[in-house]
Order: C-alpha cells, then sequence, then structure tokens
C-alpha cells in the first residue's frame, strides 16, 4: 500500500494489484489493527475487573460483551480500509481486484474477481505477496475449532481452554487477549524460552506472563491430537531429561508457528532460504526491473518494515539513490506489559567478540510508573565498551511501544549512550527510565 502511494506521489502511473475484498494486507485486515483493538479492549476490561478498586473506582458487577467487543473491531478495520480506499483515489491509483500472475516481460496478468481478465504491461513491478500462516503437518485450519491467527480474532464465545502452539509474538499477544476475557490458556512453545531469539531478560518476561495466569510450557512440543465430541486431546511431551507427558482437553487449538512468504502467482525469483525472494539493498529480486519487499523477502515479518521496503523500492524506480538499511529496526510485541527492541541482543553483541557494556534500569525506581501502578518491566541499553555507540536496547513496560522510538532516533545517528544519558526528560514520565538505563552504561544512574 505504501509503495503505491509512495510511487504515486512520485509521478509514476501506479496500479495496485489486489484479490481481497478490502486494502490493507494482512496487517489491517486480519493483523495488526484487529488484534491491537482486541488487545487494548481485553485490557479494559481487566483494569475494570481487577484494578480499578486499586485507584479508588468501585464499579459495580462487570459483564462481558463479546459481540460488541468484536462489532468494535470489525467498525476499527472498516475505518483503517476505507482510509486506504480514500488515499488510492486521492493519488489517483488504480486497483485492479483480482488475483495477479506475473508473466515474461513483465507482464501482469489479472484474474479478477468479478470473472474478467486484464492485463498490464509494466515498466517495474514490485512483489508485495505478503505471507500465510503454516499449518502443523497434523493439524489443518478450519478456522472454527483449529485456528491459526486469522481464527483466533473471531472466537465468538469466550472458550474454556484454548491451546496456542508456539510462544512467539503472535502467539502471546491472542493468547493475553483471551486470558484476559476469562479464558484459561496454555502456551506450549518447542524452545527453552518464549520469544526465542530475544535478549536473554526480555525472554524471562514469562514471569510476568505467568504471574497473570498464562500457562506456559517451554521445551515441549504437541503430538498428534485426536478429535473428541468435547473438546481436543493433547499430548504434550517435555523435551528434557524427564520426558513428561501432559493430556488435557482444549476448546480450540491455536497454532501460531512462523508465516511463511505466499509465492502464489508469479515466475520463479531466486530464493535465500525457505520460501523468501532474495533481494539487494535496493530490493531487486534476480528478474529484471522486479522488485520484492515485505514478508516475501523474509527478515521480520514487521509491517513497519514492509512499509520502508515499500517507499524504497519505489524511490530506487523513480531514480533516487537509496536503499535499505535494517540497523534501526524496531519490534514490539503488544502484550501488557509491552516489548520492544532495537539492534542486538547481549548473546549476538558477545557471540561477536565485541566488548561492551549494559545499563539497566526497573521501573520499580521510576516514579511515574509507581502513580500508575505500572512498574512491571525495565529498560536495557548495550553499547560498545570503547566507542559508547549504541548496539542494542531492550524495553519491557508500559508503553514501551512508543518509547523504544528515542532509542531508534539515537540507533538512526549512531548515537551513544551518553547521548541520551545527558538530555533532559520531562518529569515525572516513563521516559526517565530510559535516561536512567543509558546513564548506566556509564555508571552514573541516579535513582538506584
Amino acid at each position: 500500500m505504501l509503495a503505491a502511494i509512495r510511487a504515486a506521489q512520485l509521478g509514476l502511473n501506479t496500479v495496485c494489484i489486489e484479490m481481497d475484498k478490502t486494502l490493507g494486507g494482512t496487517c489491517v485486515n486480519v493483523g495488526c489493527i484487529p488484534s491491537k483493538r482486541c488487545s487494548t479492549s481485553s485490557e479494559h476490561y481487566e483494569f475494570a475487573r481487577l484494578h480499578a478498586a486499586e485507584h479508588g473506582v468501585t464499579i459495580g458487577d462487570v459483564k462481558l460483551d463479546l459481540p460488541t467487543m468484536m462489532k468494535r473491531k470489525d467498525s476499527v478495520v472498516g475505518q483503517n480500509t476505507k482510509g486506504i480506499e480514500f488515499l488510492f483515489r486521492k493519488n489517483k491509483i488504480t486497483w485492479a481486484k483480482g488475483r495477479g500472475t506475473l508473466k515474461k516481460g513483465n507482464v501482469v496478468d489479472v484474474a479478477g474477481t468479478d470473472g474478467k481478465a486484464e492485463s498490464y504491461r509494466a515498466k517495474s513491478v514490485i512483489i508485495a505477496t505478503g505471507s500465510v500462516p503454516v499449518e502443523l503437518p497434523f493439524l489443518k485450519f478450519d478456522e472454527k475449532r483449529v485456528l491459526s491467527n486469522i481464527g483466533a480474532l473471531t472466537i465468538p464465545v469466550v472458550p474454556k481452554h484454548l491451546l496456542v502452539i508456539g510462544g512467539g509474538v503472535i502467539g502471546l499477544e491472542l493468547g493475553s487477549v483471551w486470558r484476559r476475557l476469562g479464558a484459561k490458556v496454555t502456551v506450549v512453545e518447542l524452545m527453552p524460552t518464549i520469544l526465542p531469539g530475544n535478549d536473554e531478560r526480555s525472554s524471562r518476561s514469562d514471569k510476568v506472563f505467568r504471574r497473570q495466569g498464562l500457562d506456559i510450557r517451554v521445551g515441549s512440543k504437541v503430538t498428534v491430537p485426536s478429535s473428541k465430541r468435547i473438546g481436543f486431546w493433547w499430548m504434550s511431551r517435555r523435551l528434557d531429561s524427564r520426558r513428561r507427558l501432559m493430556r488435557t482437553t482444549f476448546w480450540y487449538p491455536l497454532a501460531v508457528s512462523p508465516r511463511s512468504p505466499d509465492r502464489r502467482g508469479g515466475l520463479g525469483f531466486e530464493a535465500r532460504k525457505a520460501r523468501e525472494i532474495a533481494v539487494d539493498a535496493q530490493l531487486r529480486t534476480n528478474l529484471p526491473n522486479v522488485y520484492a519487499i515485505g514478508d516475501a523477502v523474509g527478515g521480520k515479518l514487521l509491517a513497519h518494515k514492509a512499509e520502508e521496503e515499500g517507499v524504497i523500492a519505489a524511490e530506487v524506480i523513480a531514480g533516487h539513490k537509496v536503499h535499505m538499511d535494517y540497523k534501526s529496526m524496531p519490534s514490539v510485541v503488544y502484550t501488557w506489559p509491552e516489548i520492544a527492541t532495537v539492534g542486538l541482543a547481549e548473546h549476538e553483541v558477545k557471540e561477536s567478540g565485541r566488548k561492551y557494556k549494559t545499563g539497566k534500569f526497573p521501573f520499580t525506581a521510576n516514579a511515574r510508573a509507581r502513580t500508575s501502578g505500572e512498574t512491571s518491566g525495565f529498560i536495557k541499553f548495550i553499547a560498545d565498551a570503547e566507542t559508547d555507540e549504541l548496539l542494542g536496547c531492550h524495553m519491557i513496560g508500559a508503553n514501551v511501544s512508543e518509547m523504544i522510538q528515542e532509542a531508534v532516533l539515537a540507533f538512526e545517528f549512531r548515537g551513544s549512550s551518553e547521548d541520551i544519558g545527558i538530555t533532559v526528560h520531562s518529569h515525572p514520565t516513563l521516559t526517565e527510565a530510559v535516561k536512567e538505563a543509558a546513564l548506566g552504561v556509564l555508571g552514573r544512574s541516579i535513582h538506584i
């Protein structure tokens, strides 16, 4: 979407081929936007039910109206998709409604949703086909009882027990939504920690989620289930010397293993791994004047990554001297507390052999966090031991999805911990914890 808008802004005659009924792709329709709407609604519900009294606010019998909550989610999605349609009209972008197939000579055949066929010959083509949920070999999605992330946003009733297969970002976010709404949620993760690959301190956030009520079982796997009239029976084996077995009934299994690039409808591309399209720093593929962006090229499957790649690809096509740089790419997990990162994890810096220093500051020592009652979490910086250049930043806490941007800006300009540490931060704010963590790298934290 952003690629099309930027291309049109640059004066290029732009056609966007989309087979879904609405624009916006996975993020707007069945990903980021509806899941965050559900997250916010479920957080309001849990606050009213469990935490309002702590603030001196007495609320009567709190009831969940799930249909209204889902209607609100659909309304927000609709507002966003209509907004994109408006931007397409404003920028004179043609929406070709249907499935496109790339042919030789950059000809794209479109099988229209109305049954008609069209062809477009383009000077340049951008592939932005996204990704699709990956089914487990023994577990096929029907989005009614066996769910991907898509079906998990449309469950008609709060399940008694939800099994989440995969302790990554999507599993923790959606599992947290249904836990807040009253479901018992079990998260099974094959790796030794949740959020595998993240900084070690971020991975330890499982303690917070366990206290909230998530049943997290790491180093475990789900074996072949058998469907029963009353639900699903599962065998989960912990992958340690004890090899314990667990057998439990679940209303819904939610499989959220890593998504896979959608490679339907195109010529043969050079692949890096799995189904990812290989591209250079300017998003060029091995085919002449064909570019690829987003989940189709792999890496971190993030909407803002895809958006930035789309802008870069459009500007390269228009003749601008730009390239894609992933050094300052943030990631966010929208649980509560939130988890946000940019740069390298500590184990990655350690493996590189580079000498480094760290600074940490807990929200328990932050005045604003105490006033709001949101003291879970911390800020952590990793910096080069000699130059003080920032190498990584990891945050867990309330609203860190917004706070990470200060670190991202510092990374973009190859800033140091001192740059942040000597910057005046408003008081009282949560962002003072960012300043304190940066000062911690220098051994100068004030409030701990």
